[in-house]
């Protein structure tokens, strides 16, 4: 069915967005092993172990000695031993003498400034120093607690955990974590006329495409148990393979047979099945028809157009913000970007304009990337996101601000 023109009763994306988030609740909390944390939403306060550095921490390969020795004008230093990284500190016995040191050591006693072998001359056990640069005390240490203090609060319930997150777990000696359970979501498309790619194609078929589009967006952002369907236009065949999902899956996300067509079986379908509908159709374009229910365990269906672009922005601008809030995830802000250059906009409703974004003067900038339609997936190539553009007819100037979505 074509888009046209919005009525009052459609709802805005933010509208949309609102009335969907409403329904969210997050999912259980459980303890999981830092090996399978990636990704997941932290359920808990993390607090340091210990002083990070937990010591006086060397951060070149040299010699560690005492500066007033080389303030006071001397240059040659017996090297009288040799600190390890992962070993107890050394002691420095007299200022006439250094100790050989390796990145990550424990800074010897009596010791306050490293000196790296670049800058050294040895021969015969002995390290000669020149005169320049001067050696100022704590020079290449990396000094305890300079990062944080032991019992410092390093991440806040609801961060999303990649690797500087792993890193931290690890130091703060957490084998465990306390975090949202993993999603359960599933990806189904619907229609005769799909075929999977390797498989034999008929000239009135096409490429099943949007699904691996959504199963590939939502492992970037970290969701890894999503699951693949494809069901034929038959509403038995529908009706069967639902009722199984939702049994088996917290998030559905269907593409296609959502509009006003003679196959369009999925809001019927899903209505039987007991799941109660929240909105049908929002005030935008592409992505009109956007379906969103709420099952009788609390699943969240969303049925996504089938068009290429329409399943992409809708999965975008509505599955992830709800999936993020599902797994307990701090809000993130938006992000905005400036138009490059002027663009003119038509229809009366809300639009998802493709953009390639740009540094420029140290502002975000937007190239708008127009599309043949919603059906134009390979338009899509080289963009980073899109642009929400307020309804038209309008006339939008270069340098005019809008809020940004990357795919």
């Amino acid at each position: 069915m074509a888009e046209s023109d919005a009525t009052p009763a459609e709802p805005t994306p933010a509208e949309a967005l609102a009335q969907i988030l409403a329904c969210v609740h997050p999912l259980p909390v459980e303890s999981r092993p830092l090996a399978t944390l990636r990704g997941a939403a932290l359920a808990e306060d993390i607090c340091a172990e210990r002083d990070q550095p937990p010591f006086d921490r060397v951060t070149m390969d040299g010699v560690a000695l005492a500066s007033s020795a080389w303030i006071d004008g001397r240059r040659r230093f017996h090297i009288a031993g040799v600190q390890a990284a992962g070993a107890a500190p050394l002691r420095l016995k007299s200022s006439d003498d250094c100790l050989e040191v390796m990145t990550g050591a424990m800074l010897p006693r009596g010791c306050d400034a490293v000196v790296p072998f670049e800058r050294l001359t040895i021969a015969d056990g002995y390290a000669e120093l020149a005169d320049e640069p001067r050696i100022e005390p704590f020079v290449n240490v990396h000094t305890r607690a300079l990062d944080c203090r032991a019992g410092e609060r390093l991440l806040e319930d609801g961060t999303r955990i990649g690797g500087p997150e792993l890193m931290v777990l690890a130091s703060a000696g957490r084998a465990r974590a306390q975090v949202r359970a993993e999603p359960r979501i599933v990806v189904v498309t619907t229609g005769d006329e799909l075929v999977e790619p390797g498989e034999p194609i008929e000239p009135w078929q096409i490429r099943r495409s949007n699904a691996h589009a959504l199963r590939g967006a939502l492992t970037a952002r970290g969701y890894a148990q999503v699951a693949d369907d494809h069901i034929q236009d038959d509403p038995a065949q529908l009706r069967e393979r639902l009722a199984v999902h939702l049994v088996t899956h917290d998030i559905l996300i269907l593409t296609g047979g959502v509009s006003m067509g003679r196959f369009d079986h999925v809001p019927q379908t899903l209505r039987d099945l007991g799941v109660r509908q929240v909105l049908h159709r929002v005030a935008q374009r592409p992505g009109r028809p956007l379906w969103f229910g709420v099952g009788a365990g609390g699943q969240l269906v969303f049925g996504l157009p089938g068009n290429p672009m329409s399943a992409l922005v809708c999965l975008v601008r509505y599955v992830v913000p709800a999936l993020a809030t599902a797994v307990g995830a701090r809000a993130t802000t938006t992000q905005t970007a400036v138009l490059a250059t002027a663009h003119a906009l038509k229809p009366a409703l809300w639009f998802f304009l493709p953009v390639r974004l740009r540094n420029v003067d140290a502002r975000l900038t937007a190239e708008p990337q127009p599309t043949r339609g919603s059906g134009d997936f390979v338009s899509l190539l080289g963009t980073d996101g899109f642009l929400e553009l307020p309804p038209g007819p309008a006339q939008y100037a270069a340098g005019r601000q809008f809020d940004f979505y990357a795919w």
